[in-house]
Order: C-alpha cells, then structure tokens, then sequence
C-alpha cells in the first residue's frame, strides 16, 4: 500500500483532478509543513526544555557563543517531521527520484540524530567520529547513487553551467563522483550551522532554486526549450522541496536570533543530504556549487584553514568556518546572519540566470 493520500485521489475520481497536479501538491506541502512546524515547534522546544536537552558549546568557539550554552538541540526533529508530514500528504510515492531523495534524508537524519544523541545525552562533544560518520554516509550516497545509474533514473553524462550539450560521460564513475557531491553538500551544510538561523536561510534559498530547477527537468517540453536534460519523474521533487522550505520557515520561525532551539546534526547533515541529492537527480552537480555557495564558502575556509595551518603553522582567518571569522572581526552576529542570506540570494539568482546563457 503506498502511503500518500492526495495524489491517489486524482487517479479514482475527477472531481479531485487538481491533486495530480505537483504545483498545486506543491502549494499544499509548503501550507501544511509551516503549519506544522510552527505548532509543533513550541511544544517540543518546551519539551527539550524540560528534559534539559540542551547545546553542548565547543570551548575553542567565540567567547560570545557561550551564553548559548543549555538552548535546546534536535531541532532537526521537527524540521523533518513536519516535511515527512507533509510528504505523506501530498508526495507522489511511484517517483523513483522522489523516494531515492527520501532514502538519503532520512539516513542522514538517523546519523545526525545519534550524532545529537552522544553529544547532548552522553555529553560526548565530537559525537560519532569523523571517520565512521564518512563511513555512513558514503555509504548512504554510493547506494544512492548506482540505484540513480543501475535503474537510468539519470544517466552518466556530466553537464556545466553555460554549456548545453553534456561535456562527457563517466560511465560507472558517476557513481562516486555523485556520491562525493551528496557527502560534499551534507557536511558543507553541517559546518554552516553555527549561527541563528545562519545555515537555514541558505537552505531555504537553495532549496527553492533547485525545486524549480526539478520541475523544469521534469517538464520534457520546458527541458527542452532551456536546454537542460529532461528526467522522468523528478518534478516530484518540488512537493518534497516544498516541505522542507515550510518547514524550514517554521523552524526560523524560533531560530531566529536569539534562537529558541539549534537545528543540531540532525538536521543539517539530512538536509544537506536532501539538497545534494536534488542536485545529482536533476543533473546539476557543478551547478549546486553556485546554487550552494554559501555553504561552499564555508567548507573552504575550513579546508583552507587546516591545510595552512599544517603545512605553514600559520592561520588564514580568525577561525574557521568563515563566520566566526566575521564575529571576531568585529561584525555583530545578526550582520553576518542576514549578510550570508544576501549573498545566498544573490547565487541563487545567478544560478537560475545560467538557464538563459546555454
């Protein structure tokens, strides 16, 4: 039996014919998630506030961070919760993409959850190592990923930005290379979140280019006025897409600064999962570091900030990620914060302008 409710409803009778529509299934995710979300959020945040689940603060961070200290954690939880709420309501259960994307997310959620759980619980402050976290999720993506190739829900060939016709086709090396693209966005995403509401904004931007970026690939009559590979079936994604950014508004709704609760790993690594995912099913893996570059940003200067580190002693920024780096220069938390939104914004744009530039 598949569990969705509203598609169905188009197949059986026609008075319900608007349910076959994603658009319009699309609009009801994004309502439901928010609503959702929204009521739920203030009673788990009391819920996490009786049972003291409370952030663990990294003692090399920001002096400024350690009033933070004790803010409820899991906010991931109802993030996903909502969305998954909604997905059942709404999401067509027969698209392939559609459940490929809901396998990664929800691994990723299991991850970030244990990972949660060992540092708020246990009081364990690195959580699951680096190493067996690596483990999990290429794991995840590398089964992802041949089912994508195994099964043709995508193909091989590897397109760029501003070029119309595939570059070429890896073959069976697609596989890891959109593997790491799935890793490379979850722990991209991850290291973000490390101010109020500073890694969900982004999310929300990203998340809204690539759900239009998946019902224009799912839409062969449009894929093919742009120029871009048309994929059967992964215009679903908007409906999941759709979810995730009301959900997404909800938990804003209470991580804006001072936030009420922190999203935790739970949410960021299953979210950066999901979005890099959406990116491999609608074949824009090079287009995603633009799409994402905010959360590339980051990732950079923490690569960066290591390898100078070890190979010259010396360090590039203040601290890394990049925003601590801004908080000790000076820049007042909510700066940074709505600064990153612009900037999110603006490669969003950028990214959607590059359909018109083939």
């Amino acid at each position: 039996m598949l569990y969705h409710w509203l598609y169905p409803l188009s197949q059986n009778n026609h008075l319900f014919n608007v349910f076959k529509y994603i658009t319009f299934r699309s609009f009801m995710a994004f309502i439901i998630a928010t609503v959702v979300s929204i009521i739920w959020g203030k009673r788990f945040i009391a819920y996490m506030k009786l049972r003291q689940f409370g952030q663990i603060i990294r003692e090399e961070g920001p002096e400024s961070h350690k009033k933070k200290k004790g803010t409820p954690t899991f906010g991931g939880v109802f993030i996903l919760g909502s969305a998954m709420i909604a997905c059942l309501v709404c999401g067509n259960f027969v698209s392939f993409p559609f459940l490929i994307a809901l396998f990664v997310t929800i691994s990723y959620f299991f991850l970030g959850g244990l990972d949660d759980y060992l540092k708020v619980l246990k009081k364990n402050t690195k959580g699951v190592s680096a190493r067996q976290k690596l483990v999990w999720q290429f794991s995840t993506a590398l089964i992802a990923t041949f089912v994508m190739w195994k099964y043709n829900v995508t193909d091989s060939q590897v397109y760029l930005p501003f070029v119309k016709d595939p570059v070429m086709d890896i073959g069976w090396l697609y596989v890891p290379f959109a593997a790491f693209v799935i890793v490379g966005s979850s722990n991209a995403l991850n290291l973000t979140d490390g101010l109020d509401g500073l890694a969900i904004g982004p999310t929300i931007t990203s998340a809204a280019t690539l759900g239009l970026l998946a019902y224009l690939a799912g839409h062969i009559e449009m894929a093919n006025y742009l120029l871009i590979p048309h994929v059967p079936d992964v215009g679903e994604l908007l409906v999941l897409v759709s979810a995730i950014i009301g959900a997404g508004v909800g938990f804003l709704w209470y991580n804006a600064y001072p936030a009420e609760i922190f999203m935790g790993d739970v949410g960021s690594l299953s979210l950066g999962g999901c979005l890099g995912t959406i990116a491999v099913l609608t074949k824009n893996e090079f287009l995603f570091v633009l799409i994402g570059g905010i959360f590339v940003i980051e990732a950079v200067s923490v690569i960066l900030q290591v390898a100078s580190f070890k190979t010259r002693g010396k360090r590039i920024f203040k601290m890394a990620p990049i925003h601590h780096h801004f908080e000790l220069m000076g820049w007042p938390e909510t700066k940074v914060i709505v600064r990153f939104w612009i900037i999110s914004l603006v490669f969003a744009i950028l990214a959607l302008a590059t359909l018109k530039l083939r």
